[in-house]
């Protein structure tokens, strides 16, 4: 990835057909609601977007073929409308306020179809699936209490942001922009390079650019497209209101989750849900700090606040150090961090004296009351053996942990646990490895269907010597017509070992009207 003041170069001036923005069409921002004057429904948040459409493209058939996958798929934007109602409001007024076209409130779809937990084999996480360089290049950082790539409201203002970046290193051209963002600037650029030394065009449509990123941009428009007439392309669309659902609220000290959900009233799986970005029972210690909250608990959490101003927010615990304790071991312990422990007893360095006092913190409720935290997530892993498919997968010349990781979209913590080995022990050819798959996140996202999340996992698979798609299929507990969909595939396509395949898997169908 190239660092971030690269984007501010002025490239060659681009020509051939673009992705034509009108400018009449970008509406305006205001506090309470979008602006929709002239709309034929200006409370629903979905016909906003549809009738505000500012990216002009001829017909296309690779916009058809998609259009033709939706039309399919009758339930496709109803799930996804489910998963996008408490943030579709904040993003499209990110976008409106920087004066984008509507559309960029569409890009969450085809990076994470509004799923906030998202990640994909290639560490990116977030409804805008942030890679972690891209991330930090953009202020998205990550301690053991918080992943900012994951909150939505930082991430979305990231995104905004680095997309006006890649609009003005591409001279206003959005379908330019927008494929620079899957594929990153330089992939971009070189293509243009190419077409333009071959004496090609070098719009959008021209380029030779990955297979993902060909078919990244016309999912956009379909999905553009569709939204303009629901009906006619077989879909029924949830309401959304045009009117915030989450309201931000600056925290000034560190906050007990457990807390939180007292004062609203909401459960702790609605707080992670709506701040996803948070890994552990409390908010962080680094403050100011912004969280979600729904627009009608906001103001009684606020004068609650006020009304209970000098009690503490998240509860502390004095600890007797015991022989071969070390701030590392405590911190482990109770769950927090060395430098919160230091910070509050002014530690300067590791040192601590057996039967001293500490003051640590400490969490109201039992570690499993907090349901979505990393630490209940990674337990629910752990816990979920009997939920999984066991495949016993064998070691070939060229692999790697990080390979193997990739190619079955895990983890390499995962694969060490699961088969006792160390992690950057030399791998034998011929050495068979567990790996669990398809199911295994049913335990540790179960309660997440409870806030009506439905959830279609992407994973990246390598084809092997052997493979053909009907085995393939039958693996993943899916149909070979839809492993050709997802992959452009048609009958007299053939396989070859390295081919990678994307296969999107639903790890959890909550069902709820």
């Amino acid at each position: 990835m190239i660092v971030r003041s690269l984007l501010l170069i002025v490239v060659l001036v681009l020509s051939g057909c673009k992705g034509i923005v009108d400018s009449n069409k970008l509406s305006i921002f205001e506090s309470d609601t979008i602006e929709s004057a002239g709309y034929s429904d200006n409370h629903d948040l979905w016909k906003i977007i549809a009738e505000n459409q500012a990216i002009n493209v001829d017909e296309n058939p690779r916009i058809q073929s998609h259009v033709d996958w939706i039309i399919e798929r009758p339930d496709y934007l109803a799930s996804i409308s489910k998963r996008a109602e408490p943030f579709l409001y904040l993003v499209v007024s990110e976008v409106e306020k920087e004066e984008m076209p509507i559309e960029i409130a569409l890009l969450p779809i085809v990076e994470s179809d509004y799923y906030p937990f998202s990640y994909s084999h290639g560490t990116a996480t977030g409804i805008w699936q942030f890679i972690p360089s891209t991330g930090r290049m953009y202020g998205l950082d990550e301690d053991w209490w918080h992943e900012d790539r994951r909150d939505v409201l930082a991430s979305t203002k990231a995104a905004v942001q680095y997309l006006k970046d890649l609009n003005q290193m591409f001279d206003g051209d959005w379908l330019l922009s927008i494929a620079a963002y899957n594929a990153g600037p330089g992939r971009v650029q070189r293509a243009i390079d190419n077409n333009i030394k071959q004496g090609k065009k070098i719009d959008y449509w021209s380029l030779d650019l990955p297979k993902e990123t060909e078919k990244y941009v016309p999912k956009l428009l379909a999905v553009a497209r569709v939204l303009k007439d629901p009906d006619r392309f077989n879909q029924k669309l949830t309401m959304i209101e045009n009117k915030p659902y989450l309201e931000p609220v600056k925290l000034e000290s560190q906050f007990d989750l457990a807390l939180i959900a007292q004062w609203t009233n909401l459960s702790i799986d609605e707080i992670y849900s709506f701040n996803p970005g948070l890994k552990r029972w409390a908010t962080p210690e680094t403050l100011p700090y912004t969280i979600l909250l729904p627009v009608d608990v906001v103001d009684d959490f606020i004068e609650t606040l006020s009304n209970q101003k000098n009690r503490p927010k998240v509860s502390w615990t004095r600890y007797k150090v015991k022989e071969g304790d070390s701030l590392s071991v405590i911190a482990q312990n109770f769950n927090t961090t060395i430098n919160q422990i230091q910070s509050v007893n002014d530690i300067k360095g590791n040192l601590i004296r057996a039967n001293s006092y500490l003051i640590v913190p400490l969490a109201r409720e039992k570690e499993g009351y907090y349901s979505l935290s990393e630490t209940q997530r990674e337990k629910s892993r752990l816990n979920a053996t009997k939920n999984s498919e066991k495949l016993i997968y064998k070691v070939v010349s060229g692999d790697s942990l990080w390979k193997i990781s990739n190619d079955f979209s895990v983890t390499i913590n995962e694969l060490v646990r699961w088969n006792k080995i160390a992690p950057k022990a030399p791998l034998q050819i011929g050495k068979e490895l567990v790996i669990l798959i398809d199911d295994k996140e049913k335990t540790e996202l179960a309660k997440i269907t409870n806030t009506g999340i439905d959830i279609n996992r992407k994973i990246v698979y390598t084809v092997k010597s052997g493979d053909n798609l009907s085995l393939i299929a039958q693996r993943y507990k899916v149909k070979v017509s839809q492993i050709r969909d997802w992959n452009d595939l048609n009958e007299k396509d053939i396989l070859q070992p390295g081919d990678k395949l994307t296969i999107t898997i639903n790890v959890v169908n909550s069902n709820l009207s």
